[in-house]
Protein backbone atom coordinates (compact mmCIF):
# COMPACT_ATOMS: atom_id res chain seq x y z
CA UNK A 1 0.00 0.00 0.00
CA UNK A 2 1.25 3.50 -0.81
CA UNK A 3 2.82 5.69 1.84
CA UNK A 4 3.21 9.42 1.39
CA UNK A 5 6.12 11.59 2.43
CA UNK A 6 4.83 15.10 3.00
CA UNK A 7 7.70 17.58 3.12
CA UNK A 8 7.45 21.06 4.59
CA UNK A 9 9.08 23.30 2.01
CA UNK A 10 8.95 26.45 4.16
CA UNK A 11 11.08 25.08 7.04
CA UNK A 12 13.98 27.25 8.08
CA UNK A 13 16.48 25.99 10.61
CA UNK A 14 18.17 28.20 13.18
CA UNK A 15 20.65 30.47 11.45
CA UNK A 16 18.79 30.57 8.13
CA UNK A 17 19.34 33.99 6.54
CA UNK A 18 17.02 35.32 3.84
CA UNK A 19 19.74 37.69 2.62
CA UNK A 20 22.18 34.89 1.80
CA UNK A 21 19.93 31.89 1.12
CA UNK A 22 18.46 31.26 -2.31
CA UNK A 23 15.87 28.81 -0.95
CA UNK A 24 14.56 27.51 2.35
CA UNK A 25 16.05 24.54 4.16
CA UNK A 26 12.74 22.76 3.54
CA UNK A 27 13.07 23.25 -0.21
CA UNK A 28 16.58 21.78 -0.08
CA UNK A 29 15.38 18.74 1.87
CA UNK A 30 12.33 18.32 -0.38
CA UNK A 31 14.47 18.22 -3.49
CA UNK A 32 16.67 15.50 -2.00
CA UNK A 33 13.76 13.42 -0.68
CA UNK A 34 11.96 13.64 -4.02
CA UNK A 35 15.08 12.47 -5.86
CA UNK A 36 15.64 9.58 -3.42
CA UNK A 37 11.99 8.47 -3.68
CA UNK A 38 11.71 8.80 -7.45
CA UNK A 39 12.08 5.11 -8.26
CA UNK A 40 10.88 3.55 -4.99
CA UNK A 41 7.70 1.51 -5.32
CA UNK A 42 4.72 2.47 -3.14
CA UNK A 43 6.19 5.85 -2.12
CA UNK A 44 4.81 9.20 -3.20
CA UNK A 45 5.98 12.66 -2.18
CA UNK A 46 4.33 16.02 -1.91
CA UNK A 47 5.29 19.43 -0.61
CA UNK A 48 3.25 21.61 1.73
CA UNK A 49 3.86 25.12 2.91
CA UNK A 50 4.04 24.49 6.66
CA UNK A 51 3.64 21.50 8.95
CA UNK A 52 3.66 23.88 11.96
CA UNK A 53 6.70 22.22 13.51
CA UNK A 54 8.95 25.24 13.26
CA UNK A 55 10.90 24.44 16.42
CA UNK A 56 11.68 21.03 14.88
CA UNK A 57 12.53 22.08 11.28
CA UNK A 58 13.09 20.43 8.82
CA UNK A 59 9.86 18.41 9.05
CA UNK A 60 8.30 15.56 7.12
CA UNK A 61 5.19 13.47 7.70
CA UNK A 62 4.92 9.79 6.78
CA UNK A 63 1.32 8.76 6.14
CA UNK A 64 -0.71 5.97 4.61
CA UNK A 65 -4.42 5.30 4.46
CA UNK A 66 -5.59 3.39 7.53
CA UNK A 67 -2.12 3.46 9.12
CA UNK A 68 -0.31 5.18 11.93
CA UNK A 69 1.15 8.49 10.76
CA UNK A 70 4.43 9.99 11.94
CA UNK A 71 5.96 13.44 11.96
CA UNK A 72 9.74 13.55 11.90
CA UNK A 73 11.83 16.68 12.29
CA UNK A 74 15.18 18.19 13.17
CA UNK A 75 16.74 17.12 9.88
CA UNK A 76 19.72 18.93 8.42
CA UNK A 77 19.01 19.20 4.68
CA UNK A 78 22.75 19.10 3.96
CA UNK A 79 23.37 15.95 5.99
CA UNK A 80 24.44 13.09 3.73
CA UNK A 81 21.94 10.28 3.86
CA UNK A 82 19.08 12.11 5.63
CA UNK A 83 16.80 12.03 2.58
CA UNK A 84 17.67 8.39 1.86
CA UNK A 85 16.90 7.39 5.47
CA UNK A 86 13.51 9.15 5.27
CA UNK A 87 12.65 7.28 2.08
CA UNK A 88 13.86 3.95 3.50
CA UNK A 89 11.66 4.44 6.57
CA UNK A 90 8.69 5.38 4.39
CA UNK A 91 9.19 2.19 2.35
CA UNK A 92 9.08 0.14 5.56
CA UNK A 93 5.94 2.06 6.57
CA UNK A 94 4.37 1.19 3.21
CA UNK A 95 5.13 -2.51 3.74
CA UNK A 96 3.60 -2.55 7.22
CA UNK A 97 -0.11 -3.31 7.60
CA UNK A 98 -0.44 -0.89 10.55
CA UNK A 99 2.28 1.61 9.65
CA UNK A 100 4.29 0.61 12.70
CA UNK A 101 7.89 -0.34 11.95
CA UNK A 102 9.91 -2.21 14.59
CA UNK A 103 12.71 -0.05 16.02
CA UNK A 104 15.37 -2.58 14.99
CA UNK A 105 14.41 -1.94 11.35
CA UNK A 106 14.60 1.86 11.48
CA UNK A 107 17.34 3.33 9.32
CA UNK A 108 19.97 4.99 11.52
CA UNK A 109 19.28 8.35 9.88
CA UNK A 110 15.74 8.63 11.30
CA UNK A 111 16.54 7.61 14.86
CA UNK A 112 16.10 10.61 17.16
CA UNK A 113 13.97 12.47 14.60
CA UNK A 114 10.46 11.31 15.58
CA UNK A 115 8.28 14.16 16.86
CA UNK A 116 4.71 12.78 16.87
CA UNK A 117 2.68 9.67 16.10
CA UNK A 118 -0.98 9.85 15.12
CA UNK A 119 -3.46 6.97 15.03
CA UNK A 120 -5.30 6.41 11.78
CA UNK A 121 -8.68 8.05 11.43
CA UNK A 122 -11.56 5.75 12.40
CA UNK A 123 -13.64 4.35 9.57
CA UNK A 124 -17.04 5.94 9.43
CA UNK A 125 -20.01 3.86 10.49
Amino acid sequence: MTSWITICDTCKRDGWDAASASRTDGESLAEKVEAAAESVADIKTRRVSCLMGCSHGCNVAIQGEGKLAYTLGRFDPDEEGAAQAIVEYAALHAQSDSGQVPFRQWPQGVKGHFVTRHPPLPKEG
